[in-house]
């Protein structure tokens, strides 16, 4: 097996070169570990070793083929950076430079730029723009709709509730023996969940043209369509089915406040407006673009739905075991059920749609933590 190969920073070449001037080479080969050879190539290069850095171990990478040209170019970054920059335009102007300079061998390619960035600490980043202050504008108005109307109808943590829907694929192996051969399974599994950290039944939509006819659960609903996600009559469904399972949303007695994104072919139709406002509630519209910081699903939730339900079927493939729909909506099942009221509530803050007192508690009411099962 041949030698482990090493590297030794500066100053320890300076210390083996310095007992070398004493003591010479070969004596010198002994008391540190290394080769002759070695000793003889750190002594001719003595000079460069003292004007580098005392941790470095090696000089390679940084010198400029073409000095001057640089130069000038670094010149005229400088001058861009008020202007905005990237690096089309800075290789462009090196290709210019050159020309100049007569330099015919020089092609200004990314990898040349990105040596020049790192020779030259430059960095390109992105310009802030208007549409940066108008996503803020919009959060802010949001929210404020959220406290206008929790103050106007006295809604309570627990009767504001958000909504989303969490695509997956399954890949269920058809043989152990024929490997990549494989039936992949899509389906939607709807999650909803209340700003005290309650949950609401799941609802699970797979990717068919009709209704799988094993029997599953009663704590979960099970439906199917061409397309595997929400459309308006898997929206109605899941507002007679589970958004019903709501505190006190049978009798629709208290104003509630649904939070959900702007799907336009479920959400923010007609008919779904129509429903909200008959089971006594109010439909909250995320603005578009905008769902990554106000769903309270989408900031804590879904990551620990998603990593458990990933665990259950890596459990399965390992085990080989048959797989059928009721597994699999045995793993949503198992999956929500997994998900806690502490981080259902970090997600509601997270997304400032509730408050929080000092420890951390939300101020809107206690959590009562209220299993579907």
């Amino acid at each position: 097996m041949p030698p482990k190969r090493r590297s030794y920073t500066a100053a320890f070449k300076l210390q083996v070169i310095k007992y070398a001037a004493e003591k010479g080479n070969q004596p010198a080969k002994r008391e540190f570990g290394v080769s002759e050879k070695l000793v003889r190539d750190w002594c001719k290069a003595e000079a460069t070793l003292i004007s580098m850095k005392k941790t470095k171990r090696a000089n390679r990478g940084l010198k400029a083929r073409w000095p001057e040209l640089e130069q000038r170019v670094h010149t005229w970054v400088l001058g861009q950076k008020a202007a905005g920059l990237s690096t089309v335009k800075l290789r462009l102007h090196a290709q210019r430079v050159a020309k100049e300079m007569k330099i015919m061998d020089f092609s200004a390619g990314p990898s040349w730029c990105f040596r020049f960035m790192k020779r030259n600490h430059v960095s390109i980043r992105a310009k802030m723009s208007q549409e940066v202050t108008d996503s803020q504008a919009k959060m802010d108005s949001f929210r404020a709709f959220i406290e206008k109307e929790v103050a106007a109808h006295d809604v309570s943590s627990d009767h504001i509730l958000h909504m989303q829907e969490v695509p997956l694929t399954v890949y269920i192996p058809m043989s152990q023996k024929s490997v990549g051969t494989h039936e992949r399974w899509i389906f939607t599994v709807v999650l909803a969940c209340c700003g005290d950290g309650s949950k609401l039944p799941p609802m699970v939509i797979f990717k068919q043209k009709s209704m799988p006819k094993a029997h599953c659960s009663s704590s979960i609903v099970v439906t199917a369509n061409e397309k595997g996600c929400m459309n308006e009559e898997t929206m109605s469904l899941w507002l007679a089915e589970c958004y019903c399972k709501r505190p006190e949303g049978f009798f629709k007695t208290h104003k509630a406040l649904l939070v959900m994104d702007s799907q336009r072919g479920a959400h923010i139709s007609e008919r779904s407006k129509a429903t909200i406002k008959a089971c006594n509630s109010i439909a909250a519209v995320i603005p578009a673009e905008l769902t990554e910081f106000l769903q309270p699903l989408h900031a804590s939730v879904s990551r620990s739905f998603t990593a458990v339900f990933r665990q259950l079927w890596d459990t399965w493939m390992v085990d080989g075991e048959h797989v059928t729909f009721q597994g699999v909506v045995g793993w949503v099942n198992s999956a929500w059920a997994s998900v806690t009221s502490h981080c259902i509530l970090k997600g509601f803050r997270k997304a400032a749609l509730i408050g929080a007192d000092s420890e951390g508690e939300s101020c809107w009411g206690m959590c009562s933590y209220r299993p579907f099962l």
